[in-house]
């Protein structure tokens, strides 16, 4: 995966920093499923393990587990962390397709 040109390409892209024992991550994987689904073609949806990649989450500057971070464009649009609701990230992902 090109992580980059999909930070840089015309879909927005959510990246969730997550790691495999937070409660909350695990909570949120089944809506990230839901999102990759809804969106394809439209968005990307990409999951970075933080525990597995150190470097990247340090890169991204994730600070909590879970962390998000929509891209457009590579411009960094919207940043958050912790649990959310689907329409939570829905909304803001519809922000920018």
């Amino acid at each position: 995966m090109d992580l980059q040109r999909f930070i840089d390409g015309v879909h927005p892209t959510l990246v969730e920093i997550y790691a495999p024992w937070c409660p909350h991550c695990r909570k949120m994987m089944p809506i990230v499923e839901d999102l990759k689904e809804i969106y394809s073609g439209r968005a990307h949806i990409v999951q970075i393990d933080g525990d597995s990649n150190p470097d990247m989450a340090q890169a991204f500057k994730a600070e909590s587990y879970p962390t998000w971070i929509l891209y457009k464009e590579g411009e960094e649009v919207w940043r958050d962390s912790g649990e959310k609701p689907a329409s939570e990230l829905e909304d803001m992902i519809d922000r920018f397709v």
